[in-house]
């Protein structure tokens, strides 16, 4: 009984798993919120005047403050300074607060306030190419508050991201820890599925609201929040008996010199802004787009997104496996290029001339496969390809430029579906061509890194090709 009592929690399976599915739980029901309106976008134009453009900008304006005001690198220095429990509760609060105010934007209540007319007559910036804000002359001032929210709740989604991460190797060091963090990424991934089916369905029920899906997702926040402080109380028992965590290389403003004059790493950087911007902003248009190539209803077209985040978040554990024994990351990544340019492309063009849902099924599990893939690959080929010494700083860097890429391609978007529907009012009727050629040239333009990449490792043997664990 003794030798038992002295044992870390963190060495019991039972408790190590609960912290576990503590964690994942907040990070789900955080991936809930991320995309509760892009099912949506009918309803927020019919019901509340957003055009391509106001949503675009919406979208977009999540990672707003970690890309401008580098919150990420801050949110790192508050995880090093206060720790795992400290960093987990601020974050899911950040999060509950920011969904707060964007679901209180999309609410008849606000529609009626005083809010609304003071939100009308500021933030009215020129739509010119110096504006790099999320708000611009004639958007709707519902969009203005929900993108303040959006982006407060994007500080809080960012931190809770690294927390979790930190918090997975603290109770996992010396036990199944790559398993750990597979299914968290994939717990997390699945509540992408279930916001695509869900968010219309608690949509439409009569009377028709776009907030009642945004309430649902809010009362989840605070349910991951809980999930938090309970972890919280976890983590101090666990430091009562000794644990340390596993400090990762802080960032380094002297270092930011020595990785920008790295070729290999602007090559990653590049091909990580490029696939994730192909990948992340198609998710908010996605329904939309089922909507006007298939005729279908938001509901019916997420039953049949949902399976893009159920196929990756299924199929990423064993790519990972095959990554670690068997190698062949920079071929992965060639392969998820040309599957996301296919599938692209097939729903630029196939999809609309045939409207059949079978084909519609099989590009969107290929897409599934092609966002497996790609991260799967890149991200342990980062290690060899950067000094260990910089790699903390050169991660930090990674994600602040990924970051630019979240922001900036929402908003063109937006844009670029506007410019090619003009006159056009049913949200159902877009011609989503343009905009899946777009998103497809990004794909091109990553193919084509993937394939400088691997003739890179070819020659300099950085080992891509080979497997993380050696036999």
């Amino acid at each position: 009984m003794v030798e038992t009592f002295q044992k870390k929690l963190s060495d019991s399976a039972a408790w190590r798993w609960t912290a576990l599915v503590l964690l994942a739980s907040a990070m789900f029901f955080g991936y809930i919120f991320v995309d509760i309106l892009s099912p949506l976008k009918d309803l927020l134009q019919t019901q509340r005047g957003w055009d391509s453009v106001a949503f675009g900008h919406y979208a977009g304006s999540e990672p707003f403050l970690n890309v401008f005001v580098f919150f990420l690198i801050f949110a790192g220095i508050i995880l090093d300074k206060m720790g795992v429990r400290f960093t987990a509760i601020l974050s899911g609060s950040v999060m509950v607060l920011g969904a707060a105010l964007n679901w209180y934007a999309v609410t008849d209540s606000f529609e009626t306030s005083g809010l609304k007319s003071f939100m009308d007559g500021i933030l009215n910036l020129p739509s010119s190419w110096w504006n790099v804000t999320p708000w611009y002359e004639g958007m709707p001032a519902s969009a203005k508050l929900a993108a303040i929210g959006f982006m407060i709740f994007g500080c809080g989604t960012e931190m809770a991201g690294i927390t979790v991460s930190r918090g997975i190797v603290k109770w996992f060091t010396g036990h199944e820890m790559a398993l750990a963090m597979g299914v968290e990424m994939a717990i997390a991934r699945v509540g992408v599925a279930v916001v695509m089916l869900g968010a219309p369905v608690l949509a439409n029920i009569t009377p028709v609201s776009v907030s009642r899906p945004v309430a649902f997702s809010l009362a989840l926040l605070c349910i991951g929040l809980m999930c938090f402080i309970t972890y919280g109380f976890m983590d101090k028992k666990l430091d009562a008996q000794g644990a340390t965590e596993e400090k990762d290389e802080p960032f380094k403003v002297k270092d930011i010199g020595k990785i920008l004059s790295l070729r290999m790493f602007w090559i990653v950087a590049l091909l990580c802004v490029l696939y994730y911007s192909a990948i992340f902003p198609f998710q908010k248009y996605a329904i939309n787009m089922l909507q006007c190539d298939l005729g279908f209803t938001a509901s019916q077209a997420g039953l049949v997104f949902f399976v893009f985040p159920l196929g990756a978040a299924a199929i990423t554990p064993f790519l990972g496996n095959y990554l670690d024994h068997k190698g062949k990351g920079a071929t992965m990544m060639i392969l998820g290029a040309i599957l996301m340019i296919a599938c692209h492309l097939t729903f630029a063009f196939v999809v609309p001339a045939t409207q059949s849902v079978v084909i519609t099924y099989i590009a969107i599990i290929l897409l599934g496969i092609s966002f497996s893939l790609v991260p799967a690959a890149m991200w342990p080929s980062v290690p060899k390809l950067i000094d260990n010494k910089l790699l903390g700083s050169a991660y930090a860097l990674i994600f602040w430029i990924q970051n630019i890429g979240l922001y900036a391609f929402p908003m063109i978007i937006g844009s670029v579906l506007a410019a090619c529907n003009p006159g056009v009012t049913d949200p159902t009727k877009l011609d989503y061509t343009v905009p899946m050629c777009l998103f497809a040239s990004l794909g091109v333009l990553a193919l084509i890194l993937g394939l400088y990449l691997k003739l890179l490792d070819k020659k300099g043997g950085y080992g891509l090709e080979e497997p993380n664990i050696k036999d």
